[in-house]
């Protein structure tokens, strides 16, 4: 395969809401690219993009994938992204390796809310966004209100700089071409075909609307730059290649945002979007240098100083070899395939690199280009180009490489914490003796799982971005690693405290044939504020208990607290003082100042009005406008408390207050409630008291601790 330059390249992420037909425009791209025999089909399994096995059986992409077209001397990096509400930390992850983002829009139903997260990601990163309007063939194209109303929303959403750059042709026998409104030529194509359009005359109909549109863009071309805005008054136009030029800095600038029309499943118009990509899509080494974090920046950081000047690293093959891991994959014949981003230097085969965020060496054997599941051997790749190599010994997602001596580190996206959780449970012993080594290799190609043991319930829990998440997660263990779980809810930690004050004497003695037992101790217990935990004060005067007797009260009662008084749930913020006792020459040890701590504890625990703590969530809750209301309403039914709200474009975003116990089954409910639509991310905030309504119906269902200790 050929080498690629740094500016004969185009790294290109395609982000959009579900269903908008990424992956098929990315199988459609390749197709006319001549890159694939025939035109892969999602629902088939046969796109490129779409090869694992849980997305092909769902029908939803849930992570990034990669391919190249390789189009007139230019090689088109193409990452494909997940466009499902829970997965979209996938897509901003893209972000990182790409010089520029392809939003899809789905034609028929407008900007819908991914969408619009997607352009926030993106605008965020400052990454160039080319607007793709797709699936043009679609009877209902332009939602109901036509072409115009759809530039319109675009122009309210995103404002006056998306303009269109082509005009789709459509009539009576549907879409079957574009008219390009720079060179103002006209490509006409077969539904189906294999996505080569021809030159032909523009039709009769759409002459004056193109004129008029070719003049918008030119317009707002020029109005960026003196020079051009002079010629365009000077000659009423801006000659082609001076637009040409112009048009391709206004988009790496960010000053418009380009918008064109095509059919991923009719291939149509797919050679030109190729064509467009080629001629004004940014080439890596015009991106900004990326900025990196140096050692002495590091050692600042450490000693919690600033470090001096930010540092960066520029896209430039004469700088040190330098790339960066921006995805891991399991696959079960290569092993674990590191994708990266070469960010400067050459990266040759056979290279020995430092991995700087964990010190250690690797060999760069086969490396390679990826095209969907299959590795392409490459000899080297430039500075700007995407490259993967598999084996790596100790390398994950989020590694930077290099020549040694030139450290740096690169940051990548911040991930989001889980929204859901589940316990699991192995079927066997086989299975879980094969679950833990399995759910590893499972997080090191997927961020977002995490996996642990409670130590307060002891389930084995599992964390992700919601149920379908978890839930392929389950059926890959099953298909890759033949370990069988069960998924269960997992249970709520609850907590129990006390909310008056006590006062208690707690007496052991026990006699028996030779020495006896006996511990006596006097405490007061009183509650502390919310997140106080445990405290223990001694006033004992006189010594009533001797001294090295004391920490056994502490130990009975610590011990006691955990197993509960109301329904076995660990007993927090409250403070204990030992102020009185007595003890006996011979018959006292530790472990009867243990038993009488304890003793003491549940008599507390009786006159102290004990109650229970639940969980509160923080969550934050983002859907289109229209189901606010429905929204606040399921929200006061969960117990929940709204602390505000904001709208961003047609997106309200809710935060509130929500118990834990409330929130195991959202996920699904928020799905059913939106159509899809809406997205939710929680984390544990704080601990309050449960009502006594629902508290009663808790107790109802807990065995109560028994303690057997005789007096």
């Amino acid at each position: 395969m050929k080498t690629y330059q740094g500016s004969e390249i185009r790294n290109v992420a395609v982000v959009g809401h579900a269903q908008s037909g990424k992956t098929t425009l990315i199988a459609a791209l390749l197709h006319a690219a001549k890159m694939t025999p025939t035109q892969g089909r999602v629902e088939e399994g046969s796109a490129v993009t779409a090869y694992d096995e849980e997305e092909v059986a769902r029908g939803l992409t849930m992570q990034n994938a990669v391919a190249f077209a390789e189009w007139q001397g230019a090689k088109i990096n193409l990452v494909d992204t997940p466009g499902f509400h829970m997965f979209t930390h996938e897509a901003r992850a893209a972000l990182l390796p790409v010089e520029s983002a392809i939003i899809v829009v789905n034609a028929q139903n407008g900007v819908e809310p991914v969408t619009e997260r997607v352009w926030r990601f993106a605008e965020e990163a400052n990454v160039p966004r080319i607007v793709l309007v797709n699936q043009m063939d679609h009877p209902k194209a332009g939602g109901g209100g036509g072409l115009s109303a759809l530039i319109e929303d675009l122009h309210e959403r995103w404002g006056r700089n998306c303009v269109p750059v082509q005009l789709p042709i459509a009539d009576a026998q549907g879409f079957h071409g574009v008219v390009d409104l720079v060179t103002m030529e006209s490509f006409f194509y077969t539904m189906g075909g294999d996505g080569r359009g021809k030159s032909g005359e523009m039709p009769a109909a759409l002459a004056a609307q193109a004129k008029e549109a070719h003049e918008a863009l030119v317009e707002l071309v020029a109005e960026g730059k003196d020079e051009l805005m002079e010629e365009f008054f000077e000659k009423g136009t801006i000659p082609e290649d001076h637009l040409i030029a112009a048009l391709h800095e206004a988009i790496r600038e960010d000053r418009i945002f380009p918008v064109l029309f095509t059919s991923g499943l009719g291939n149509v118009a797919t050679d030109h979007l190729l064509d467009f990509l080629k001629v004004y899509a940014p080439a890596p080494i015009e991106r900004a240098p990326f900025a990196v974090i140096t050692p002495a920046a590091q050692a600042a950081a450490a000693e919690g100083e600033s470090a001096a000047d930010a540092s960066t690293r520029k896209v430039d093959d004469n700088e040190p070899a330098g790339m960066v891991v921006f995805k891991t994959m399991s696959d079960p014949f290569a092993g674990r395939i590191s994708f990266f981003k070469v960010v400067s230097g050459i990266i040759k085969n056979d290279m020995t690199v430092e991995n700087y965020t964990r010190r250690g060496q690797e060999k760069l054997s086969h490396l390679s280009v990826m095209q969907g599941r299959k590795a392409i051997d490459v000899p080297e790749l430039h500075a700007g180009d995407l490259g993967a190599v598999a084996k790596l010994r100790d390398t994950l997602t989020g590694d930077t490489l290099g020549q040694k001596g030139a450290d740096m580190q690169i940051e990548l996206a911040s991930m989001p914490e889980p929204a859901m959780t589940y316990a699991i449970e192995p079927k066997s012993r086989a299975d879980e003796d094969k679950l833990a080594p399995a759910i590893h290799k499972l997080m090191e190609e997927d961020l977002l799982i995490r996996f642990f043991r409670d130590p307060q319930t002891n389930e084995f829990l599992i964390a992700g971005a919601g149920q379908p998440h978890i839930e392929a997660i389950v059926s890959r263990l099953k298909k890759r690693y033949h370990a069988e779980v069960t998924l269960k809810a997992p249970k709520v930690p609850y907590r129990e405290t006390i909310r008056g004050r006590a006062d208690a004497q707690g007496r052991h003695k026990k006699q028996t044939g030779g020495h006896g037992q006996f511990g006596d101790c006097k405490i007061k217990m009183e509650p502390l504020a919310r997140g106080g935990g445990f405290e223990f004060a001694n006033e004992i005067f006189g010594g009533a208990i001797p001294r090295q007797f004391v920490p056994a009260v502490e130990k009975g009662i610590v011990e006691s607290a955990a197993r509960g008084f109301l329904a076995g749930y660990p007993v927090v913020d409250f403070k204990v003082t030992v102020y009185d006792g007595s003890y006996h020459d011979v018959d006292s040890n530790e472990l009867s100042f243990k038993m009488a701590g304890r003793i003491a504890f549940r008599k507390c625990m009786e006159q102290a009005k004990p109650c229970l703590l639940e969980p509160i969530m923080k969550v934050e809750i983002e859907a289109p406008d229209d189901f606010a209301g429905t929204l606040m309403g399921d929200l006061n039914s969960r117990r929940g408390r709204v602390q505000g709200m904001e709208t961003k474009g047609r997106t309200t975003i809710i935060n509130a207050e929500v118990p834990m116990a409330e929130m195991l089954t959202y996920g699904t409910q928020l799905t059913s409630m939106t159509q899809g639509k809406g997205s939710y991310r929680m984390e544990m905030d704080h601990y309050d008291i449960v009502p006594q309504p629902v508290a009663e119906k808790i107790l109802a269902n807990a065995k109560r601790p028994v303690e057997e200790e005789e007096e």
